[in-house]
């Protein structure tokens, strides 16, 4: 009895022109959303601040663009499910582009503060709507390639971020970020709507979308939305904690080098590139969105052991640890992948803006904490005990979230 072979998997989706603009627009977001952790101290001291308002100032701008980017999340999230995915890859891209442009400009830090604030408003959109986009174009089977794609492309926009400051100063950096996204609106112009949200739009015109306010209508739903978020809070951890403050990390382990930050940043970002280009394959060899997030969030939680207090004497070693950190914070694609599925075509586009949002603005507390307790314990005692619940309660939430590999999109909640 002659036995069928199963269809042959055809990749070329994978290159079709959304999958490319999103990428390319995701690369962009992550040049423009670090670029202030890369130029913290350069531009803060040009702008003549001591060493000690330079951290807290620093502090305090960095908080302005996360609490953005919290609002920017739930304002796009809702616009996307309403609209469509395409306006908000229009409309974010606009605000942080032309905002970027004019923090090259400023005097003050005042006036830095609020022009990141915008940007996070901005920066929000992005890589929500991008990774909805190509997870609903894309058949399910390869659905997870597309958003490693996306994802992977989009983190080297920190390594280009650095090597921009390195090789221009700080303003033009700016001006290099904002450029890129103007000259990126081009290519979007040709990009096409989701054909899942076209379909519910015209065909269930009656069914309500958009309405973040449905995350929180229930107990259960409530703690869905939540344990979402705290599935990411260690991507920030690790990006606005470990990197953003290395310098002042590396003085309290003894190095005698100048710890640069922004090559912190960037050598981390390198590592999530290479990590979310492989945890796509990855969670399709295992069949599994949990099982290849819980890997990666195992190796990361030794690497994060490993640079606070595994006796690190060098800058170089240190750079070293970050990446691999970085890569085994490498999860994202599969992370907001999973957020997608596991939410209805109306809400979809909400939950999966608004959630990495939610992400970014844990940061607050999460640099207030580590503020407060470093006269007391030190900095490296207050980042330990961070990471310690930060990495306990995304392992908590990951254990009890359901299995989302090979999900249908098409349905509403």
């Amino acid at each position: 009895m002659q036995t069928l072979s199963p269809p042959r998997v055809s990749y070329r989706p994978l290159f079709a022109l959304p999958v490319i603009v999103s990428a390319l627009g995701f690369f962009v977001d992550v040049y423009d959303m670090l670029i202030f952790s890369i130029v913290r101290v350069p531009s803060l001291q040009s702008l003549g601040l001591s060493e000690i308002d330079v951290s807290q100032a620093g502090t305090f701008i960095l908080n302005c663009q996360q609490a953005g980017l919290v609002i920017g999340g739930f304002l796009w999230g809702a616009l996307g499910d309403k609209r469509g995915r395409m306006s908000v890859l229009f409309g974010s891209i606009v605000t942080y582009s032309l905002t970027n442009i004019a923090c090259g400009f400023v005097q003050d830090v005042n006036t830095y503060a609020l022009l990141r604030f915008i940007a996070g408003v901005g920066l929000s959109g992005e890589i929500g709507a991008a990774i909805v986009l190509v997870s609903e174009i894309l058949p399910k089977n390869i659905r997870s390639y597309g958003s490693s794609i996306v994802a992977g492309i989009g983190y080297l926009g920190a390594g280009v971020a650095y090597f921009t400051v390195e090789y221009f100063n700080w303003r033009t950096a700016f001006w290099v970020g904002g450029g890129m996204g103007i000259a990126l609106l081009l290519l979007r112009v040709s990009v096409f709507e989701s054909g899942v949200f076209s379909r519910m739009k015209s065909e269930h015109k009656e069914v309500s979308r958009g309405n973040f306010l449905y995350f929180f209508s229930s107990w259960p739903q409530a703690i869905k939305y939540l344990r979402c978020v705290s599935v990411g809070m260690p991507t920030w951890f690790v990006v606005g904690i470990l990197a953003t403050f290395a310098n002042e990390l590396g003085q309290a382990l003894g190095i005698d080098e100048v710890v640069k930050p922004g090559r912190c940043v960037m050598m981390i970002y390198v590592g999530m590139a290479v990590g979310d280009l492989l945890s796509g394959p990855l969670s399709h060899w295992l069949k599994s969105r949990l099982k290849a997030i819980t890997g990666l969030l195992l190796f990361g939680t030794l690497f994060c052991g490993i640079y606070l207090f595994g006796g690190i004497k060098t800058a170089s070693g240190l750079y070293t640890v970050c990446l691999f950190a970085g890569l085994c914070t490498g999860y994202i694609a599969m992370y907001l992948t999973m957020v997608a599925e596991l939410y209805g075509t109306n809400l979809r586009n909400t939950a999966t803006t608004s959630v990495p949002s939610v992400v970014r603005g844990i940061l607050i507390p999460m640099t207030l904490i580590f503020q407060a307790l470093k006269p007391s314990m030190g900095a490296l005692m207050a980042a330990g005990l961070l990471g310690i619940v930060v990495y306990g309660v995304s392992f908590w939430s990951l254990s009890r979230m359901d299995e989302t590999f090979g999900k249908d999109l098409d349905f509403m909640e």
